[in-house]
């Protein structure tokens, strides 16, 4: 495996131990910013209402039992030890697992699939499968397409509990931090104080993203560690003061006496103690920022220990101070000595904007992820760093985030309420997580289906059993993620069904070869200087929008460029695999087809260096067609790819070391965009190449050049929708309506695609689905 794809790089166990230290030490900030600021409110949540007044300490030391034992099977053993496994080329997530699957098993859903695909060095696994020992399982989900639709569903809705935790998490996170000012004034002055401060926080909070994360992102490690190692003073410091005995709940004993006790007021409480695990996902979901290594090493020397130092700390506090069970002081900072509760709420403000802060930015991530897949409106997506790749800010959605989190935190004022909504939403992505591995270790791994019924039964169990503590407390608190995700799932499902059915229609009516070819003078067809990318979602054919195009302004440019811009199920494409490049017609007709792959994660380049890229690579093209002894037809009469190939940026390098042969002179160069200011594209004309060809090739590199020169025109179908007559009112209702209202109040496709307004040109298309 290449140890740097897309810029980000993907540290191999060969590191050396410093390095792995290091990288740690940064992951201690951005992975687990979120699950460390838990302490705050997870007792404070457990023991709100559902827990009557006692003088004893079982139910404490029940709670505690709950923490320690959710930590250690949850975060610890099933995401540490066993999920992160499952990586996408180091890559983690809801979208890593969906790839595996997809990759292993014929159930994707995305259009314009290639058997070219295949042979993406990030598309291969390091365990390939044994094509003669095909599961039955694996047959079984191939065969039904409502499965098909069912798996990704089950994506989509574990995409969309992300974004919603991304509502949840700030907004509980600067809360419970700030709450610590309940300590220092009246109840009255401080439910008129905490509300203001947390807005005023979350403003600010959003209102810095587009400066992006870099720029203070190293702060984020020193002050996550700071807060660990404060919470894990404070929890020795109360163990030793309060109750040295508390490591007792250690015992599993005291969960089965906490049920037994509390009954069923103690089973809703679990959804309070269900925050403890806040954040584990995000181990996952950010492993290819970091090394396996590094995020099992940070979890369990410093982050684990901690957080269990915390919550004995507070337990044991608690188990001497059964008087503030009714209070509202009861919290974190009711364990925390007078003296150190300043510096200890300024340090905890900090952690939770830090916390917050990276489930933002893992939205923005989800978010383009699920853009690319074709299941999410176009937005915006604009790159807050030039040197560190992936990290992006999205402007509609950070302001939709800051307006849902302001109106969570006015409109719930309570932390078991924000409680209650996020423990719903951070435990439903643990079951997506936890039935998608199940299925990769069945499809990818080769373990026995009874070894993946283990995995999903005993973790699932578990999370279930908090799942269901949750969504009893649907009235209070738990519909807001339930809302949330409905709404969100309509529109990924529409936008996903109408872009679909779009490219069905696309293939339905393009055009064929033999039409292009016809077009000519004796038409009155005229071939205008310039270069025309013309944009379609098909592999092959003409697309229907060039034929209304060349049917109401008879011309087109002399060199001709079908672009189709797609997405592949892998998380990055190298860029010397990106385009796909082969000839449309013969060679004197100057038109191409180029097919530019993307793996969900990678980020489209600017329009310039696209420009210069496709370009070089409509050249590496022309030079290995004529050194492999001529043309080829990419589009032959069934509409398959022939002669499509890989044209990438060192693959002139290549040839030339495989023919080795000597520099050539300056008059056999030449040389595209003679600008300085734009980037250099060399055409390098062999030496040992027959007379005729290389006249050919010199001619067809010439007329590149000179289209060049004259610039390019970006050719894009606007499209109209409308459902059939005699559809079904479901489908008119998510056509006619949802769909047609999203596509006018989203990006157009020229902003998705980055394509400069001053050379774009659109050609309107009905489409009837």
């Amino acid at each position: 495996m290449d140890p740097e794809i897309g810029s980000i790089p993907i540290f191999q166990k060969k590191d050396s131990w410093k390095t792995m230290l290091f990288l740690a030490y940064q992951s201690l900030g951005v992975v687990y910013g979120d699950l460390s600021i838990s302490p705050l409110y997870v007792f404070k949540s457990t023991f709100a209402e559902d827990i009557t007044h006692s003088e004893t300490n079982e139910e404490i030391f029940g709670a505690l039992s709950f923490v320690f034992w959710t930590l250690t099977l949850v975060p610890l053993f099933k995401y540490v030890f066993i999920v992160l496994r499952a990586d996408d080329n180091g890559e983690g997530g809801t979208f890593a697992l969906y790839s595996l699957i997809c990759r292993h098993a014929n159930v994707s859903l995305l259009p314009n699939r290639q058997v070219a695909d295949e042979d993406l060095s990030t598309y291969k696994y390091e365990h390939p499968p044994e094509t003669t020992n095909r599961s039955r399982i694996k047959i079984w989900l191939e065969k039904h397409k409502s499965l098909h639709v069912a798996l990704l569903i089950v994506v989509m809705l574990g995409t969309c509990m992300v974004i919603g935790d991304g509502v949840l998490t700030p907004a509980i996170s600067v809360f419970s931090a700030v709450s610590g000012l309940e300590l220092s004034m009246s109840k009255h002055h401080h439910e008129y104080a905490v509300v203001p401060i947390t807005c005023f926080i979350l403003v600010c909070l959003f209102a810095l993203q587009h400066y992006g994360t870099h720029r203070v992102g190293i702060l984020f490690a020193p002050v996550v560690l700071t807060w660990l190692l404060c919470i894990g003073g404070l929890g020795i410091y109360n163990i030793i003061r309060w109750n040295q005995h508390v490591y007792q709940a250690l015992s599993p004993y005291y969960m089965f006496k906490f049920l037994k006790k509390t009954k069923k007021g103690g089973w809703m409480s679990l959804g309070g103690i269900l925050l403890c695990i806040t954040g584990s996902e995000a181990m996952f979901a950010d492993l290819g920022h970091f090394s396996y290594t590094a995020i099992q090493v940070a979890f369990t020397f410093i982050v684990y220990p901690s957080l269990i130092l915390a919550y004995m700390g507070q337990a044991a506090y608690l188990s001497k101070h059964h008087r503030i069970y009714t209070s509202y002081q009861i919290g974190f900072y009711a364990s925390v000595p007078e003296c150190l509760r300043w510096p200890v709420l300024g340090i905890a403000i900090l952690a939770s904007v830090v916390g917050s802060q990276a489930i933002i930015s893992g939205t923005f991530s989800i978010i383009n992820q699920s853009q690319s897949l074709g299941c999410f409106p176009r937005v915006k997506v604009v790159h807050t760093s030039e040197k560190i790749h992936g990290q992006i800010y999205i402007p509609e959605v950070n302001w939709m985030l800051m307006i849902l989190c302001i109106a969570v935190a006015v409109g719930f004022r309570d932390i078991k309420h924000m409680g209650n909504a996020s423990g719903l939403a951070v435990i439903t992505v643990m079951l997506v997580t936890t039935c998608l591995t199940s299925l990769v270790m069945i499809l990818c791994w080769h373990k026995s289906p009874f070894l993946a019924l283990v995995f999903l039964l005993f973790f699932g169990s578990i999370e279930l059993l908090y799942f269901s503590a949750s969504l009893i407390k649907f009235l209070e608190g738990a519909w807001l993620p339930i809302l949330l995700a409905l709404f969100l799932m309509i529109i990924m499902f529409v936008w996903h069904y109408a872009t679909i059915k779009k490219y069905e229609f696309d293939l339905h009516n393009k055009v064929s070869l033999d039409w292009l070819l016809a077009l000519g003078e004796k038409l009155g067809i005229v071939r205008v200087p310039g270069i025309a990318l013309v944009y379609t979602d098909l592999i092959a054919g003409v697309p229907a929008n060039f034929s209304h195009f060349v049917t109401n302004l008879p011309a087109f440019h002399r060199i001709l460029v079908f672009v189709c811009v797609k997405s592949v199920p892998v998380p990055f494409v190298p860029p010397a695999e990106r385009y796909l490049v082969g000839r449309v017609g013969p060679p004197n007709h100057r038109s191409y087809r180029c097919i530019v792959r993307y793996g969900y994660r990678d980020v489209q380049e600017d329009i310039n260096a696209f420009e210069s890229e496709l370009i070089a690579s409509l050249s590496d093209f022309v030079w290995l067609e004529a050194s492999l002894g001529g043309h080829q037809s990419s589009e032959a009469a069934d509409g398959h790819e022939y002669g499509l190939t890989v044209a990438g940026s060192n693959l002139l390098a290549r040839r030339r070391l495989d023919y080795n042969t000597a520099l050539p002179s300056e008059e056999n160069t030449i040389e595209l965009a003679p600008d300085t200011t734009v980037k250099k594209v060399r055409f390098f004309l062999e030496e040992n190449s027959g007379s005729a060809l290389s006249e050919a090739v010199r001619e067809e590199l010439e007329d590149l050049l000179a289209a060049r020169e004259f610039g390019c025109t970006f050719i894009l179908g606007h499209s109209h929708v409308r459902a059939k007559p005699g559809s079904s009112i479901m489908k008119k209702l998510a056509i006619d309506v949802a769909y047609n209202f999203l596509r006018r109040n989203c990006r157009g496709p020229d902003v998705a695609l980055r394509v400069p307004p001053a050379s774009l040109l659109e050609v309107g298309m009905v489409y009837v689905l």
